[in-house]
């Protein structure tokens, strides 16, 4: 598991209008080809540097072809990078702070200590 690779994803496909549409609209195709073209590159950095071992596992990659921030919570996605994208995703669906009302809830279920989220 890599609470790094969960994390760059959601914040890369956040800064980027047009991956949140296609997150939104083809999540499955979406992680797929982040993770085959710009899971490996070095986030934020000019020079086209790049690793080769970073992969979703197939836990993480259910949870995020199904929008699961719950499980992704869970797997120790920080809920701020979750709930900032899922909102642009999402929010236009409900009413005003509706989402972010259901995102609360759905994760009342967790007491303290939270899943630990840092990287």
């Amino acid at each position: 598991m890599s609470k790094y690779l969960l994390n760059k994803f959601l914040y890369t496909v956040d800064r980027d209008p047009q991956l949140v549409e296609r997150y939104r609209t083809d999540a499955a195709g979406t992680v797929e080809w982040w993770e085959r073209e710009l899971a490996n590159q070095v986030l934020n950095c000019v020079v086209a540097e790049k690793s080769t071992w970073l992969v979703f596992t197939d836990e993480e990659r259910a949870a995020l072809r199904e929008h699961d921030h719950v499980r992704l919570f869970e797997l120790g996605a920080h809920p701020f990078l979750t709930l900032t994208l899922f909102i642009a995703m999402f929010e236009r669906d409900h009413g005003p702070l509706e989402y972010q009302k259901a995102y609360g809830r759905a994760l009342q279920q967790h007491a303290l200590p939270y899943p630990d989220i840092a990287t």
